[in-house]
């Protein structure tokens, strides 16, 4: 088998991987400045096509690039990138001509492309969607087009994990050899003992990017030190939380960074197997992994005796149902043994006792994807970034009501002002802000007074907050705060297992009172309004049950987003429960309608079709709403055809 390697290895593997000395043969280096297109003898087109790109209409872009360059009789290679990560501005193309930088240019859809690329072929610029260039030694500039990396977005970022995430190829398994690829990896199994490995992740300082925070070497280190005949790695990228896409745009951008990552990792804590535990619901994302794992076993990456080193290296994909109780480990774990996902007690913890009973480290993407930069540069290096507790860089996906959302990389210790304003360009059109969502579902809903906090595990634990996986959504003036924890407590309860009854019963008790406090009493004979209260009574004490005695760590956290509300917007859910008012307008429940009399024309449609009867009138005069039978339905609203009815 060894000689079998031997004889398939790939010449890049032999001329770069294995190249012990600093300076490559002239040959070589050419070969690499062409892998880097740092030297090109005809244009090259770039298109952001990851699922978000996609979305946008990367394809048909890209049908429209190819159309033009056959119209015109043009060679020039069209590369499909992943997500260099402002989504906001997809679909992005970037061009590269001989002699000039790389430019981007963004929202360019299909009926632009002819536009932009008679311009780009002519050495011109066109009127618009110019975002930003690529300096290169020996490339010409681009006149008036910022440095990507004096952009806004990008300037106050530290691109670790996505550093060539939207740049390279990432089908391309030679492209990221010859940037620098795999080096780690086999510097680890050729130069370092597994516990050499462990050590230096620990002085790194590096923590689990799930969530827990844990430190990252410290658990290998468990792993490593318990005796099996077989241990196993996982890499959990089952990316459940509304709102998070990092884990799938960093795979689909760059996934032979994770690949490599994993083969560290398994030689640190004495695995040879390894798992990629992804939901179904990413098929593109698949599809790309699957592309690099295959080129990685074919360019002798993966496999028995990986590189002659002793070290053998299988890695496969298991594909998970979506459920987000999976993210949780013990449930993950159950889950590729082909159980139901529902959490186990611990101790034993995984890293002792795991898949098939076996020693086994659960990392997800961003852990895994951070490994070969340490190896790379060293412990210090890392630990240099960040604050004195948290190290390294953290990796969110910014959505909702800022200018600019997309997937952001930055320093530990960088403010969440800085993530919003500076990064994010701010809220768009001109609204104010009101809240930031960290964490996922089970995170934490903060005000304006904590922009201040730093991003750094301790730092938003204090603020009742967490990390997460990387989650982060921005919210403006027109949100409804207990609305928000009302659609995350449906999501979590939705989600629940079911195993404990704390979170599968208690769950749906604080849905079932957030539901009666967004909405009016139906039946005041039934003493709607008493239950309503009473229940509003319980929502703390209820919350800090559910917090104290559920099972895992998602049910210990599922009242986060209610608990969180209660402490910033305190006087929302007041004005909710006293003045029955939602002054964001969002609670139909809630809403109080009027009728215009001077627009009504007595059509009936509205008293037809009212639930309640609460509307009164007669045909071709104007009619009147009931406020104490009327319960905020919105029918009326939607079938007046003449705008008669208001809602306030």
């Amino acid at each position: 088998m060894v000689h079998e390697i031997k004889r398939n290895r790939h010449p890049l593997v032999n001329s770069v991987l294995l190249h012990d000395s600093g300076e490559y043969p002239k040959p070589v280096a050419e070969t690499l400045r062409i892998l880097r297109r740092e030297k090109i003898e005809q244009p090259v087109i770039f298109v952001g096509a990851g699922t978000c790109g996609r979305a946008a209409g990367a394809m048909q872009t890209i049908d429209a690039i190819k159309a033009y360059l056959s119209d015109n009789l043009i060679k020039a290679p069209v590369i499909e990138v992943g997500c260099i990560g402002l989504c906001s501005a997809e679909p992005i193309v970037d061009v590269q001509i001989p002699g000039k930088n790389r430019i981007a240019f963004g929202n360019i859809t299909s009926n632009k492309v002819a536009s932009l690329l008679d311009a780009v072929f002519n050495n011109t610029l066109p009127d618009e969607g110019a975002l930003y260039q690529y300096p290169a030694p020996n490339l010409l500039p681009w006149e008036a087009v910022l440095p990507q990396t004096e952009v806004p977005f990008f300037k106050n970022q530290r691109r670790v994990v996505l550093e060539q995430c939207g740049i390279i190829d990432p089908d391309n398994i030679e492209e990221y050899i010859a940037r620098g690829g795999y080096r780690s990896f086999v510097k680890a199994i050729r130069n370092y003992t597994a516990l050499d490995i462990s050590t230096m992740i620990e002085e790194s300082g590096l923590r689990g990017r799930g969530g827990g925070g844990f430190p990252t070497g410290q658990k290998w280190k468990i792993a490593y030190n318990t005796p099996a005949d077989q241990k196993y790695l996982i890499c959990n990228a089952d990316e459940s939380d509304p709102g998070a896409f990092m884990d799938r745009a960093l795979i689909e951008g760059d996934p032979h960074r994770l690949i490599e990552g994993m083969g560290i990792a398994a030689y640190a804590i004495g695995a040879n197997q390894a798992y990629i535990y992804i939901r179904a619901q990413y098929p593109e994302t698949m599809a790309t992994l699957e592309k690099a794992i295959s080129q990685a076993r074919d360019y002798g990456l993966l496999g028995a005796n990986v590189l002659d080193s002793g070290f053998s290296f299988f890695l496969n994909i298991r594909i998970g149902a979506g459920a987000f109780v999976c993210g949780e480990e013990t449930a993950l774990i159950n889950s590729i043994e082909g159980k139901r996902g529902t959490p186990q007690p611990k101790p034993p913890h995984p890293a002792v006792k795991g898949l098939f009973g076996k020693p086994t480290v659960v990392n997800n993407v961003e852990t895994l994807a951070n490994v070969p930069a340490i190896v790379r540069n060293g412990p210090a290096w890392f630990n240099a970034i960040g604050t004195e507790t948290s190290k390294g860089t953290k990796v969110f996906a910014v959505a909702g009501k800022t200018r600019h959302t997309g997937l952001i990389e930055v320093a530990m210790g960088t403010t969440l002002h800085a993530i919003v304003h500076d990064i994010a360009g701010g809220i768009k059109d001109y609204k104010r802000f009101k809240a930031l969502q960290i964490g996922g579902p089970s995170g934490a809903c903060l005000d304006e007074s904590c922009l201040s906090v730093p991003v750094d595990y301790e730092a938003l634990r204090r603020e009742g907050a967490m990390m997460g996986s990387g989650g982060l959504v921005v919210m403006d003036e027109s949100t409804c705060m207990v609305d928000v924890a009302k659609f995350f407590m449906n999501f979590l309860q939705n989600e629940s297992c079911g195993k404990c009854i704390p979170c599968r019963e208690g769950t749906r008790r604080m849905l079932e009172i957030l539901d009666s406090i967004t909405r009016k009493p139906q039946d005041e004979a039934r003493h709607e309004t008493l239950e309503r209260f009473k229940g509003v009574m319980m929502l703390e004490e209820l919350a800090e049950v559910i917090r104290d005695t559920s099972l895992c760590g998602l049910g210990q956290t599922a009242p986060n987003p209610v608990l969180s509300t209660l402490k910033y917007f305190r006087q929302e859910y007041e004005e909710h429960i006293f003045d029955r008012k939602c002054t964001a307008g969002v609670c139909k429940g809630l809403r109080t309608y009027l009728i215009d009399t001077d627009q009504c024309t007595g059509c009936t449609i509205c008293f037809r079709k009212c639930p309640v009867n609460a509307i009164i009138g007669s045909q071709r005069n104007p009619h009147f709403i009931v406020q104490d039978k009327c319960i905020g339905c919105g029918i009326c609203y939607d079938s007046c055809k003449f705008n008669a009815i208001i809602s306030k």
